[in-house]
């Protein structure tokens, strides 16, 4: 994979964001991190395309993203679907989930995220 030049201001966001992970994305960061999910290789807050996704998968181009509140607000919202497009513009699978969902059924999540990875059944 080729590294694309990334802004020493999106680097230093992205260190900063590893080190005060929500609950939410500490709970999955533990189930997916090391390969631990399917061996998929997943990196946490990286920056892509001028945005710091929370989790990525360069290898399937998957990026998994995790909202809390906030991301229900109209202006919000529209943040987020002018970045998904920015996305699968460039080639990449965005899934998004409530933080909700993560605590409290991480098993479906991880399950969603593997068989979009291509590696799961979706029946």
């Amino acid at each position: 994979m080729t590294h694309n030049l990334v802004s020493a201001n999106n680097r230093n966001n992205a260190r900063r964001m590893r080190k005060v992970m929500t609950d939410a994305e500490l709970k999955l960061w533990n189930e997916i991190r090391a390969h631990r999910l399917m061996g998929l290789g997943f990196r946490r807050q990286m920056p892509i395309a001028g945005h710091v996704v929370d989790f990525a998968c360069p290898d399937k181009k998957l990026i998994v993203e995790l909202d809390g509140s906030q991301h229900g607000q109209a202006e919000t919202s529209e943040s987020d679907t002018a970045r998904t497009a920015k996305f699968e513009a460039l080639g990449w699978t965005v899934l998004r989930f409530w933080n909700d969902d993560v605590i409290r059924d991480i098993d479906n999540v991880c399950q969603h995220v593997v068989i979009m990875a291509g590696l799961g059944d979706a029946s």
